[in-house]
């Protein structure tokens, strides 16, 4: 067995961030995180910190915005995992020129895990949400970084525990509101899966330079289907209110920040079926659940089956 390769991960103590931490210590991946001083204080992330560390995590002191202590920290691992939340995004040109100089990285995957920027058609705000990791793709390719990209669709544990209800706690027991007709397939993954099927490609050469796109089959489903099975599951038909692709447009229009990036992120996940609205190729990438056979997936009925 080769060596497993060291891994960095910069922004591991976010939503997704710790999945793919855990993950990395799990598949025995010597795993480092990149943390601020100040996160290792905090007593929420502290505890966090806590559980790495009992994972045999290494901590690496630094900030993303003191390119020395970036150069250092990637210069002890051989492939970097950013997670950086949303207002990041734009700052990984940091990571980049970090490891452009330190010069050692076998592979870096910027921060994606949502869905393929380079192959859906939101409208704005969700449009320049979606260029500015776009731009970071091509910087990557510029720089000659090796690279893989992760999209990952919806979070199941974000989508599934509300079936998507604004200001909604738990799945919805009477009324439910679909946008657009309900017909287009979206994809619903589970952290943990997401962060396991992210650290298989670490060390995987058919997934260099390509896209590793996360789309297993029992998790992709309709909203209508999606509906039916929570029926189902809770023996009992939900009221259904169907929401017009314009009416929508436009209360994307009028909402305010981050309420209008919120439906423009469902109006192309739910509306325009941009999860599942291309074919997966092998000249541009692969899908994980097929590259990782091995993997047992969180199915989206294992996930609702919790809520029943």
């Amino acid at each position: 067995m080769a060596e497993k390769s060291k891994v960095l991960i910069i922004g591991g103590t976010g939503y997704l961030g710790k999945f793919i931490v855990e993950a990395s210590a799990k598949e025995g991946h010597p795993t480092f995180v990149f943390v601020r001083e100040s996160t290792v204080s905090d007593p929420v992330k502290g505890k966090l910190i806590d559980n790495f560390k009992n994972l045999g995590v290494h901590l690496l002191l630094g900030d993303m915005y003191d390119h020395e202590s970036l150069v250092k920290a990637i210069k002890q691992v051989d492939v970097v995992i950013s997670v950086v939340g949303q207002m990041q995004l734009a700052d990984q040109v940091k990571i980049i020129a970090a490891i452009k100089e330190a010069g050692n990285v076998k592979r870096f995957f910027p921060s994606e895990f949502g869905m393929d920027v380079d192959k859906n058609n939101a409208v704005e705000p969700a449009k320049s949400t979606f260029a500015i990791k776009a731009q970071i793709r091509r910087a990557v390719e510029a720089e000659g970084i090796p690279y893989t990209y992760v999209p990952a669709n919806c979070f199941a544990g974000y989508f599934l525990p509300t079936l998507s209800q604004p200001g909604a706690t738990s799945p919805p027991r009477d009324k439910v509101v679909i946008l657009g007709d309900g017909n287009p397939k979206a994809v619903f993954n589970h952290e943990a899966d997401i962060g396991t099927y992210t650290i298989k490609a670490v060390d995987d050469p058919r997934t260099a330079n390509k896209t590793l796109f996360i789309k297993p089959p029992k998790n992709t489903y309709s909203f209508n289907e999606l509906i039916a099975l929570w029926e189902k599951l809770i023996g009992k038909a939900l009221e259904k209110t169907y929401v017009p692709e314009d009416q929508l447009l436009k209360q994307i229009q009028e909402s305010p920040i981050p309420i209008n990036i919120v439906l423009a992120i469902s109006h192309s996940i739910f509306v325009n079926g941009d999860c599942t609205n291309f074919e997966i190729d092998p000249s541009f990438g692969y899908e994980a659940s097929e590259l990782y056979p091995e993997v047992k997936y969180t199915t989206v009925e294992e996930g609702f089956s919790r809520f029943v």
